[in-house]
């Protein structure tokens, strides 16, 4: 057998090892039934439960839940992006929903509950607020699906990086269905 050869068959061999460690990898299995809230109070809440109600899962939207409303709850899902528009209509500054979001995390913490969130805004979601939410309460999470698009400058991979989240990035809202369905059981 030729040097070239081997070479050749040693790296085919290194893919075919690889493909079938990423192929055979589980994505993360939450219980139902869900709270899905905002962090930020923006819009996206709302397409987060389209996502639920499509995909047939058990959950609750709660915009501003508190620790009360995690009683049933098995998984608390995070909307991530700010909009002042939101806090505003629901009678919060950025402090102040902050301050809730970190009293929520800490409650689901406490009752073992785990966290997943998700960033269905993009690019146009983005922005020094919502960077703060995003930066803040993402390494809580213990999964992440996002659009794409607003992971440009690679933030969400860092942060998912940096505290073992698994991550998904998918091109469209509409794209994160099947993700958002298959991390259920």
């Amino acid at each position: 057998m030729t040097k070239t050869t081997l070479h050749s068959l040693t790296a085919l061999a290194l893919v075919l090892i690889f493909s079938s460690l990423v192929y055979s990898m589980e994505e993360p299995k939450f219980e139902q039934p869900l709270l899905i809230t905002s962090a930020g109070q923006s819009a996206e809440v709302q397409l987060v439960a389209i996502l639920a109600k499509r995909s047939d899962l058990d959950y609750i939207l709660v915009k501003s839940a508190s620790p009360g409303d995690l009683d049933d709850a098995k998984t608390l899902v995070l909307s991530l992006g700010a909009s002042l528009k939101g806090l505003g209509a629901a009678g919060l500054d950025v402090q102040q929903e902050k301050d809730r979001v970190a009293v929520l995390i800490e409650a689901a913490r406490s009752r073992n509950l785990p966290i997943v969130c998700l960033h269905l805004g993009g690019q146009d979601r983005r922005g020094g607020q919502s960077d703060d939410f995003i930066s803040t309460f993402l390494p809580h999470a213990q999964f992440a699906i996002i659009v794409k698009s607003g992971n440009q400058d690679g933030l969400f991979t860092r942060i998912c990086d940096r505290h073992d989240i698994p991550l998904i990035e998918v091109e469209k809202t509409v794209n994160a269905m099947e993700a958002f369905k298959k991390a259920f059981r």
